[in-house]
Order: C-alpha cells, then structure tokens, then sequence
C-alpha cells in the first residue's frame, strides 16, 4: 500500500505550478490564433485610442475648466455643471425634443425595418429581391449633408417639386422646411429613407434561419401566409428583434448632431434643438467647455440606464437579453 502513495507524492512533485500550467496552456492557445489575435489588434487599438482614452477628459464636467490652466490645474465646482443645467429653462425643451424625436424613430422607423425585412424574405425572384435590396440600401452610404440638400431641393420654397405638389393637393402655402409642425415629420423620414433598408441586414440574416420545413407543414395544415409570418417567422427573430430594440433604446437620446444640425434654422430651432446641437451650441461656440460636458455625460448615462434596463425588462418577461 506504500508503494502507490510514495508514487503519487512523487507525481505530486515533479508537477508544475497551476501557474506555469495555465501560462504554458495560454502560450500555445495564443501561438495557435495568432492570426486571430493579430486581426483583432486594429479594432483594440481604435477603441483604445478613440474611446477609452478621451474618457479622461470627461473630468471636466465636474470642474471649471480654463483651457490655460489644463484638465488638471482646473478647480473642481462638484456636480454644478449639472445642477446649472437641470435648472436652465431650456432643460424641459431641450428634453421633449430630444424624447420627441427618439419615439417617434423607434415608434416608427424600427418596426418598418423589420416590416421590410419580412417583405423582402417573401420575394421569390432572386433577380427582383437583389434589385430591391441594392436600391433599399443605397441611402445608407449617402452623407447627410447629401440627404438634407436633397430635402431643400424637394422643398425649396416655390420651386422645389414636392413644395408645389402637396401645396396645390393641400390648397396651402407652406413652408416645410421653416414651418416648426413640419420639422419632426421630415426628420423621421429623412431617417426612414435612408437607414430602413440599412437596417434589415440583420433581420434577412436572421430569417435566412429558420427552418423551412416549419413553412412546409403550415403551407400542408392550410395556414396562409399571414398566419406563417405571424406563427413561424416572427418568433423564430424574436429573441433579434429584442436585442436590436435594446440597442435601439440605448441609442435614443443621440438623435444624430449632422441630421439636425443641418435642418435647423431660424424658424424651427425652437422645436429642433436637442442635446447633440446644444452641446455644440454651448460647448463649441460659447466655449462653456464643462457645462457641455456635464450635458453630454448626462445623456450617456442615461443611455446606460436605458440599455441595463429595456435588458432587465427582456429577462423578467422570459426572453434573451443582449447580456
């Protein structure tokens, strides 16, 4: 009996450490995807560089920042910043703009990605659902100072085709492009022209999933092709449409600075200034670096908080969260 317990203990010391054990384990891991590695280091560094980096700067939102004395020679005021900005008048405009804005994108321009989507998967010629979806996607590459000279164009006062078209069906003279009820509307369709079709590359990646013997034994039982979409297709994306939703929650306060900033002028600021333009406004040209600091670090702490807690919601109600 002393013979195998004088051979474990020798097993025992001849070992290695768990250490070396785990560093030899990650040395071969690291030689075998190497090339994995290598292709992931661009994607580190650029968020290194260009996302974790700048938080440093996020300080000055609790200081008085003067750019001559620097981020760190800058007094500290607290939560001043916030607490100016939470009494300014232009908070509970600048807010429903802002909320405005987000709902009716999500209300609207979310479930028409995922309408799209289901259209474009129940076309079965290949050459016209190619073309569709080449056409759909376009606007996406288009810059948004495109996409607003576009819109002046269209709606240019007295010449432009679609100012002359809606006022003559109206029987109106509007203005679309300086009238403050108009501004939402075009902002959303802006947005659904040119993101829609963007948008419905992850639902026809999701689609091209499900199983189609599920379609076969409906088409066998009588469903129609209502009832299929409504049975198999839409719960076979569920668990995607609710990981874009939070993605798309998260995202509501940033309204987009390029879209808004370009549609605003005299006539409409008053319903057309968010938080992206008025961080710019304050920050860029009144050089109240701190204060639009403080305004830019609420919004994305509230994005935070929406992001943690549309996910909270998915898992209390049984579905896959986004973590």
């Amino acid at each position: 009996m002393a013979a195998p317990v004088v051979e474990a203990e020798a097993r025992a010391a001849t070992r290695p450490p768990v250490r070396e054990r785990k560093n030899g384990r990650f040395s071969v891991h690291f030689a075998h995807y190497k090339w994995l590695y290598l292709l992931l280091l661009p994607g580190v560094v650029y968020f290194a560089v260009f996302r974790y980096a700048p938080m440093y700067g996020v300080s000055i939102a609790f200081k008085d920042y003067v750019p001559f004395l620097g981020v760190n020679g800058s007094p500290w005021v607290g939560v001043q910043n916030f607490t100016d900005f939470f009494a300014n008048p232009d908070f509970p405009r600048l807010l429903g703009n802002t909320l405005i804005l987000a709902f009716l994108n999500l209300g609207i321009a979310f479930p028409l990605t995922i309408v799209l989507a289901l259209l474009l998967n129940e076309v079965r010629l290949s050459v016209l659902k190619r073309t569709v979806q080449t056409l759909v996607y376009i606007p996406h590459f288009l810059s948004w100072t495109i996409v607003a000279s576009l819109s002046f164009l269209l709606f240019a006062l007295d010449i432009g085709p679609l100012f002359q078209f809606l006022n003559n069906v109206m029987g109106t003279n509007i203005d679309f492009l300086s009238d403050p009820a108009w501004f939402r509307p075009l902002i959303v369709l802006q947005d659904i022209w040119k993101n829609t079709g963007w948008g419905t590359i992850i639902f026809l990646a999701a689609l091209a999933t499900v199983d189609q013997d599920q379609y076969e034994a409906a088409i066998i039982d009588g469903a129609g092709r209502f009832r299929r979409v409504w049975h198999i297709t839409l719960p076979a994306i569920r668990s995607t449409i609710i990981v874009m939703l939070i993605l798309a929650i998260g995202q509501m306060l940033n309204t987009g600075f390029e879209q808004i900033y370009l549609m605003t002028n005299a006539l409409n600021r008053e319903v057309a200034d968010v938080f992206d333009t008025y961080v710019y406004f304050v920050g860029i040209t009144q050089g109240a670096y701190s204060y639009s600091t403080a305004v830019g670090l609420f919004k994305s702490l509230v994005g935070i908080v929406l992001i943690f807690g549309t996910n909270w919601l998915a898992k209390r109600f049984n579905q896959s969260g986004l973590f």
